[in-house]
């Protein structure tokens, strides 16, 4: 691991700045960064309510750094235990209890995509330049991401973007659904600002317990369960919603800002 640390976390209020801090090689992960990346994940959970990811620089992230194969894919034993490393990284994003959203520059490739695409959201610049390339090496691409990108782009689009590994251009990224918002490099910040600050008006119970209910649909969960059917009533009981209710009769801005979210069973 170089000098320099390889995350950064910032603070405004609620909402939590992830940083990939390799600006030096493009924002690439290093096998401690994915390892480590969990614990760092479960840790900020208690935090924030908001999740901001961002890389250092101009670039998002180019991906799993490359200088590392050699001694990573020396056996099988070993590539396979660094392949899981990442899918527990990348899981844990995409399993993180509150909203996370992917701020997109420059090169966004391999894992860095992976990464945006376990995020909620992904909001990007006109500099943004993504591609998920390991037709190029000879690769695949893993099952779980294959499934984050086709259940964001279609299947059509998937098998596009993956045969080819070509780039895919903001202005394509954002008519293809790669990613939610766009906007120009000097203004990005101040949209996705703009968005955290919205949903801090919003209930964090809400927050929590609609993202599981999306993670169970997109899990094949096709009908409701005991498990669903109790978060639905349960939020009638809830600090939220009373202070919400209040709010409404009394024609006035709610407020959310205790943090009384239970996120137990959102895995």
């Amino acid at each position: 691991m170089s000098e320099r640390e390889p995350f950064l976390i910032r603070h405004d209020g609620d909402v939590a700045s992830l940083v990939l801090n390799r600006p030096d090689r493009r924002n690439a992960f290093t096998e401690a960064m994915w390892a480590s990346l969990p614990g760092l994940l479960d840790t900020l959970a208690e935090r924030c309510r908001v999740l901001v990811v961002r890389g250092a620089g101009d670039h998002f992230a180019s991906g799993a750094d490359i200088s590392e194969f050699e001694d990573i894919y020396a056996t099988r034993a070993r590539g396979e235990a660094y392949s899981a490393s990442i899918a527990r990284a990348l899981d844990s994003l995409a399993r993180f209890p509150h909203p996370a959203i992917a701020a997109v520059r420059g090169s966004c490739v391999g894992g860095g995509c992976g990464l945006a695409l376990a995020c909620d959201l992904r909001f990007a610049d006109t500099t943004a330049r993504m591609a998920i390339t390991p037709a190029k090496m000879g690769l695949l691409y893993p099952f779980e991401d294959t499934r984050r990108l086709v259940e964001t782009v279609g299947a059509s689009r998937a098998r596009d973007m993956l045969f080819s590994a070509r780039t895919v251009e903001a202005e394509e990224a954002l008519r293809i659904g790669l990613v939610d918002r766009l906007a120009p490099p000097d203004a990005l910040d101040g949209e996705i600002a703009a968005y955290c600050t919205r949903l801090m008006d919003m209930s964090p119970v809400s927050a929590t317990y609609t993202k599981a209910m999306i993670a169970r649909v997109l899990d094949g969960q096709d009908r409701d369960s005991e498990e669903t059917r109790t978060w639905f009533a349960d939020a009638f009981a809830g600090p939220d919603f009373r202070e919400g209710y209040r709010a409404f009769l009394e024609k006035r801005k709610p407020d959310f800002s205790r943090r009384e979210a239970d996120s137990e069973g959102t895995d």
